[in-house]
């Protein structure tokens, strides 16, 4: 729909069993409290109410589902999704003096534990919502929280044989989700048939740490998809619970987003408040990437949107680490190079605490003090050396995790957290203790204003079993501290942002092992990945886009060994569509192909100053969303377009084993009323046509052989 304007309201039907329907632009959501159980009662993607015929609601049936509850939570091995008590509903327009926004607080009694449980919704006007939960314990004892889901409850039935002749009821729902958990596989989509049963889709508790919280539930009968992310850091688990029979005519779908970690997750304190963490929900009559942009939207609009946290300037980030000799007289050869390619800022990654002998960064970390000898006059001569030259000032940081070598490791082991075991970890802090926590912000504070930095970039090498730890935080009995401890580190870094506005801060956690929403409301932007070959790297990028707004994606050109894989081309054009970061094309000892530096000016040229021009705002769409399909067909597509649809670029790639060298790409982004000057970069020339012929016939590019590319750019044509 096009000429609306944004709208979200709440409408509350006070009663016996009252109802709360959220509206949000087109989307709606509804909750009913029934016979002392807050149920879900359903979505409406088209912005009915459910009770639009009054006398006939639409609602779901709570009886369709064992557990038909909008949240569930557990004390002491007691549920609470039973036996609640109305309180009181507020409802806030333009909280907190964010316009176009409402958000509301249902709170209720529970009348099996003496708890007060007050349920946060945010509407902004996107086709998604965020909640989160607060649990009071009202008592003089201490309870043990043992389960924890956000939302939860009944999505929707459907009537099949009055909709479709598909016998099959394993076609009439799909699934996608990131297949791969594992380090450098990152955001490798797929879509996948839902069977009838209880499908779940776990994030790092059980599993790696490298999967993005993200689902998405399509309806291929009704072309509805649900979609939903948990900003959480910690354990986190989706699951989908989908009943049907071959023979019978109804289907049941059910959801439930929920947090993991061992039991008790959280030990609640006499009088202490549980904030849980975020999830965010939404429904839209469209594809994937209608989807992906209202998700996109949301963002933006409502998650990562510390006012000091913007991120309109996407600075042209550059860097070096431990694979080169860091020495002075290298990092001032890089920055020459990395200034006559067109960075904007120099960043030192990991080593700068280590003697110029001894590269083993991870074994220094935790000092942060840069070595003497590699760098005698101090970090000062680089950074006044990059601003001389133009450049912003930089380096790697990982505060959370200390080595054998640093000196408080030992001045101080009972901030270090315990394993599962018992065992003290080999390293990890444990920000619940709150003198580490202190500590940790102070030096990040004191490293940020000593080293004069303008962007600090934050990494966080550990294993999950590092964070799920237990230990007595103080009411006499043992809890998983994953909870606490990750409130604390975000707690942190949001401190620290409204410390220092003016500093650019760049979440990265050992590639992409933390960037869900809850880390990055902080941060301008993220690294989703270690892993820059191709193919994966562009599978990677394609992903990522999805999770996150292209211009929070950090993608590196060059460096991490990509150069082994792939056209010079293809490395630079799997960044441009993202935030940009740049790595040397040339070893400090010589200097750069004057080819490959002419093409490399000229790409940071079009991403300065057409690209990222609209990239903060922009649309993106995935020609080729799923991974393993792009691979088997040996190509992919990502475009991003302006949100008025006057610019635009497509990106497009062979892959391995390409299996044709020539096809048509349909712009998506465009307005079919406008012409468009069309570039296309391989061979730098540029042709005129109508946004209609566009959307009609395409643009047909060829791309000889396989790891190869074209980049295509849009502008209309105003004059």
């Amino acid at each position: 729909m096009t000429g609306t304007t944004n709208y979200c309201d709440v409408f509350y039907q006070p009663g016996e069993a009252p109802v709360f329907c959220y509206r949000s632009g087109m989307a709606v959501y509804e909750e009913t409290l029934t016979n002392g159980v807050l149920v879900s009662s359903g979505y409406n993607a088209a912005g009915y109410p459910l009770n639009v015929l009054t006398g006939f609601p639409s609602r779901l049936n709570p009886q369709t589902w064992t557990e038909p509850s909008a949240f569930h939570i557990e004390l002491d091995g007691q549920s609470l999704d039973f036996g609640l008590k109305f309180v009181d509903f507020q409802v806030e327009k333009n909280p907190e003096g964010q316009p176009e926004k409402t958000k509301t607080v249902l709170t209720l009694e529970s009348e099996i534990k003496p708890v007060l449980i007050r349920v946060h919704t945010l509407l902004d006007g996107t086709q998604m919502f965020s909640r989160y939960i607060e649990i009071e314990n009202c008592s003089k004892e201490p309870m043990n929280v043992s389960r924890l889901s956000l939302l939860s409850g009944g999505i929707e039935t459907m009537e099949r044989a009055a909709l479709t002749g598909e016998k099959d009821v394993s076609k009439l729902y799909s699934v996608g989700y990131f297949d791969n958990d594992s380090w450098g596989r990152e955001g490798e989509f797929a879509w996948h048939d839902l069977n009838p049963d209880t499908l779940t889709v776990d994030c790092r508790f059980g599993r790696s740490r490298f999967r993005h919280p993200l689902i998405f539930i399509r309806n291929n009968v009704m072309g509805t998809i649900y979609f939903s992310q948990i900003g959480w850091s910690g354990g986190c688990r989706f699951s989908v619970d989908y009943k049907a029979h071959p023979e019978q005519n109804n289907t049941a779908l059910a959801f439930n987003a929920e947090i993991t970690a061992y039991n008790p997750m959280f030990v609640l304190r006499p009088g202490e408040v549980l904030t849980t963490p975020e999830v965010h929900m939404g429904v839209i009559a469209g594809g994937l990437d209608e989807a992906v942009n209202e998700m996109h939207a949301h963002i933006r609009k409502s998650v990562l949107n510390m006012p000091e946290a913007d991120c309109s300037a996407c600075v042209v980030g550059a860097g070096m680490g431990a694979e080169h000799d860091m020495s002075v007289e290298t990092s001032k050869a890089f920055i020459r190079q990395f200034a006559q390619m067109g960075a904007e800022i120099f960043i030192i990654d990991a080593g700068w605490a280590c003697p110029p002998e001894d590269l083993d960064w991870f074994g220094y970390n935790g000092i942060n003090i840069p070595d003497a000898k590699r760098y005698p006059n101090g970090l000062e001569e680089l950074s006044d050396y990059c601003h001389s030259h133009g450049m912003k000032f930089a380096h790697w940081v990982e505060i959370e995790r200390v080595a054998k070598r640093a000196k408080i490791y030992e001045e101080h082991p009972e901030w270090r957290a315990y394993h599962i075991y018992g065992d003290r970890s080999e390293g990890y802090l444990d920000f619940t203790v709150p003198e580490a926590a202190q500590w940790a912000e102070e030096e990040l504070a004191r490293i940020i204003t000593e080293y004069k930095m303008d962007l600090l970039r934050v990494d966080y090498n550990v294993s999950v079993a590092d964070y799920f730890n237990l230990r007595d935080t103080g009411s006499g009995r043992k809890e998983c501290l994953t909870l606490r401890h990750f409130q604390a580190v975000y707690k942190m870094y949001q401190n620290l942002k409204r410390r220092f506005p003016d500093v650019i801060f760049e979440n990265c956690a050992g590639g992409g092992g933390r960037t869900d929403l809850g880390m990055m409301k902080a941060f301008h932007h993220t690294w989703v990945s270690d892993w820059q070959k191709a193919p994966h790297s562009v599978m990677i990028t394609n992903g990522m886009t999805m999770a996150l707004p292209p211009e929070r994606v950090d993608r590196l050109f060059a460096g991490m060994g990509c150069h082994e894989f792939g056209t010079f081309d293809t490395h630079m054009r799997n960044t441009m569509l993202t935030h940009m970061s740049l790595n040397v094309v040339a070893p400090a000892a010589t200097y750069a192909n004057p080819l490959q530096m002419e093409f490399v000016q000229h790409s940071v040229d079009i991403y300065k100053n057409f690209i990222r021009k609209f990239l903060p705002s922009s649309k993106v769409y995935h020609h080729t969303p799923e991974a393993v399909k792009a691979l088997e067909d040996g190509y992919s597509v990502l475009e991003i377009a302006s949100a008025d649809g006057h610019q635009g670029a497509i990106a497009a790639f062979t892959l391995t084993c390409a299996k044709k060298d020539s096809f048509v790409v349909i712009p998506k982004g465009i307005d079919v009323t406008v012409n468009y000057k069309v570039t296309l970069d391989n061979s730098r020339r540029t042709f005129t046509v109508s946004g209609y012929d566009l959307m009609t016939n395409g643009i047909r590019i060829t791309i000889p052989g396989s790891m190869s590319s074209e980049l295509i750019l849009l502008e209309a044509i105003t004059e």
